[in-house]
């Protein structure tokens, strides 16, 4: 078999070989594990919602270092300002004219903390980049680099002082996922792997860096995600899911009643998209209705708002997806 024959092989392996290497160093959080390796094959932004210490930073800067790709985190807090994230023009008097020097969300792997605590003015700039790849600032628009990778975090506990994400800014993440506590047994792997971490940082011993991922091998399998085959009953599927959300008459009437507003074309974009990386993470060349289930909920629950009145009775964008899977025939 020759070298071309064998690369969509190798580039699974590859990945195949990532994903275990995350999952042996972030415990007991395989949905993350599996959520990031998603947004990245599908050139998607992630929002993480989740209690502090469950591994979120730790995910994304162990992602980060498996890649050929610069990282950068960034504290949002009330105070920050958009210059802050985007970089400013700065003044040389020597010169005579301004020199622009990019911020921090020019890496290509960036970790927004708490994006919920900054202000409306820097989340609108996050806004631009997610959205259209590229940052204004004055009169000049700079490009981002090819592969750019946004991973939000929120949490949960604290409301206080925090600036929820308006909806245009939300559907802008191609998933949003929430993560829970590990189980028992994680746990104690948790505490045994932090154990060893304090005395390598006592003792330090030679450590031999796992080979990185270069951007071309990212590129090449995000190619190899859209070479995949969709039958057009799966794509039906897709679509049906999406458009249910915004006409959910047909197949419950209070479930319609229920639902605010539905999700929008990116929904059903985001979910192909995500059902591709899905499916070929676990080895297939085709997508089948169980990937796009296996997605759906983290694709659509910050996509399908609940009205008023069942925000009232308890539903939330979980519940809503949950009916519309029960609902929406398999193909």
């Amino acid at each position: 078999m020759d070298g071309a024959d064998n690369q969509p092989a190798t580039l699974h392996a590859t990945f195949s070989a990532l994903r275990d290497d995350l999952g042996r160093r972030i415990i007991g959080q395989a949905a993350l594990v599996e959520r990031l390796l998603v947004a990245l094959l599908a050139d998607g932004h992630l929002l993480v919602e989740g209690a502090p210490g469950l591994a979120k930073t730790t995910a994304i800067r162990v992602l980060a270092g498996r890649l050929d790709a610069d990282f950068a985190r960034v504290q949002f807090t009330p105070d920050l300002l958009p210059a802050d994230l985007t970089g400013t023009e700065v003044w040389r008097p020597q010169e005579g004219r301004f020199e622009f020097q990019s911020g921090p969300i020019f890496h290509s792997i960036l970790l927004a903390d708490e994006i919920n605590r900054a202000p409306a003015k820097v989340q609108s700039a996050l806004l631009e980049a997610m959205g259209e790849r590229q940052v204004t600032v004055g009169r000049h628009t700079y490009a981002l680099p090819p592969l750019f990778l946004v991973m939000a975090t929120q949490n949960p506990i604290e409301q206080e002082g925090t600036f929820p994400l308006p909806e245009a800014q939300l559907d802008r993440f191609l998933m949003h996922v929430r993560i829970g506590y590990p189980q028992v047994d994680a746990e104690a792997e948790i505490l045994r792997l932090a154990r060893e971490q304090a005395r390598m940082a006592v003792a330090p011993t030679p450590h031999v860096e796992s080979q990185q991922i270069t951007q071309a091998e990212v590129m090449a399998a995000r190619a190899a995600v859209l070479d995949l085959h969709v039958a057009p009953s799966v794509e039906r599927y897709v679509i049906e899911l999406v458009v249910a959300s915004r006409d959910a008459a047909r197949y419950d009437p209070n479930l319609a009643r229920r639902i605010g507003w539905g999700a929008s074309p990116r929904g059903s974009i985001a979910l192909e998209r995500c059902a591709r990386a899905y499916a070929w993470l676990a080895g297939r060349d085709f997508v089948t209705p169980d990937d796009v289930r296996a997605v759906a909920p983290d694709v659509l629950r910050h996509r399908i708002l609940p009205s008023y009145e069942a925000t009232a009775e308890g539903w939330d964008g979980d519940r809503l997806t949950a009916e519309l899977l029960r609902l929406v025939p398999l193909p």
